[in-house]
């Protein structure tokens, strides 16, 4: 099924692209900042009580206290069991969420923390090993954890996806009744950023799941995933095909979505050597809808008046990430527009 157009950032000759390792394509993604990259130098804008749009509550504050803050102010009451979904990092990365930061939150809803195994070699790729590296992170001292590939997969029937038939996730996804998709915004070697749509489409996905949604469904083997990766457009437009599973398989209502801007490396917390931090933090976003939520953080990078986020707009926008958003708005998962909420 043919996709939306191709942005001309990236084909199938550019980095990352045919005969190359995930190791080669991150060490060859450049962080180089282009002077036609930079945006508005206005702070984060509040938006006016009529503004339309989806609701986005934001705060300064990266505290405990401000992401309970956060969670709150979308006014959704999740029921059942409640997964909350983060990145456990993979080992010799440092910029994943804080235990120390999550933990009162994942309490307060009693909530256990879900991830997946990874599709490329590393500390995260096979039960045994990811349960070492959530250990040694911290995160089995904080609240109960859950592997939710350890013991299968299940596919979810993607209903007119731009790529993808099914979207392949762990087998313990029918467990929970509720999903809080707490995540670390920041840049990424492929997606251009890592939020709350990336987060509940690689996230969520098996080992087979993430080939899936890399190469547009072309295959479900890890093995053969970087031999057969597609247009890049093809790839993030497969990351909302994963979305749009999901979400209908839970329904919309049992979700409600986090993203904590801090540690503002161009790269994702899959990288054992992420670049540093070339910004400032700036906040938390929260909201109901998945794609308001990225969309506002996106903006609030080029809206930062740190000279540092350069590097950062590089990467998103070389990358074509905003794509995976307006691929998400066509799914009707959630709208691009929306009113920014001061928490402060």
């Amino acid at each position: 099924m043919n996709g939306l157009d191709q942005h001309p950032h990236m084909t199938d000759a550019s980095p990352g692209q045919h005969g190359m390792s995930r190791r080669d394509f991150l060490r060859t993604a450049t962080g180089a900042a282009a002077a036609s990259a930079l945006g508005s130098t206005a702070a984060v804008q509040i938006a006016a009580a009529d503004t339309p749009g989806a609701a986005v509550y934001f705060t300064k504050d990266i505290s405990p206290e401000g992401l309970i803050k956060a969670y709150e102010a979308c006014g959704r009451k999740l029921t059942g069991r409640i997964g909350v979904k983060i990145s456990t990092g993979e080992p010799g990365g440092h910029h994943f969420l804080a235990p120390s930061l999550i933990a009162p939150l994942v309490s307060r809803l009693d909530g256990t923390i879900v991830e997946c195994c990874t599709a490329y070699g590393g500390g995260r790729a096979t039960p045994a090993s990811h349960w070492r590296t959530i250990e040694q992170h911290g995160f089995k001292a904080i609240a109960p954890c859950d592997l939710m590939d350890e013991d299968g997969e299940l596919s979810l029937p993607v209903e007119k996806g731009f790529h993808l038939r099914e979207n392949i996730v762990g087998g313990h996804f029918g467990a929970y009744d509720s999903f809080v998709i707490l995540s670390h915004f920041k840049g990424h070697a492929m997606g251009g950023f890592g939020g709350a749509l990336k987060n509940i489409s690689i996230g969520m996905a098996s080992p087979r799941g993430k080939a899936n949604i890399h190469t547009a469904g072309r295959t479900s083997d890890p093995g053969t995933l970087w031999s057969n990766l597609p247009e890049q457009d093809h790839f993030l437009e497969s990351m909302a095909d994963a979305v749009k599973a999901v979400y209908a398989a839970k329904g919309a209502e049992h979700f409600v979505c986090v993203n904590v801007a801090n540690n503002l490396s161009v790269d994702c917390d899959c990288d054992s050597h992420p670049a540093p931090p070339r910004m400032a933090d700036i906040g938390i976003f929260a909201s109901t809808d998945p794609v308001a939520l990225d969309q506002a953080c996106y903006d609030a990078v080029f809206r930062s008046e740190d000279s540092g986020k350069i590097y950062l707009i590089e990467r998103m926008t070389s990358r074509h990430g905003i794509h995976t958003v307006e691929a998400a708005a066509r799914h009707g998962i959630g709208v691009a527009a929306y009113k920014l909420v001061s928490l402060d």
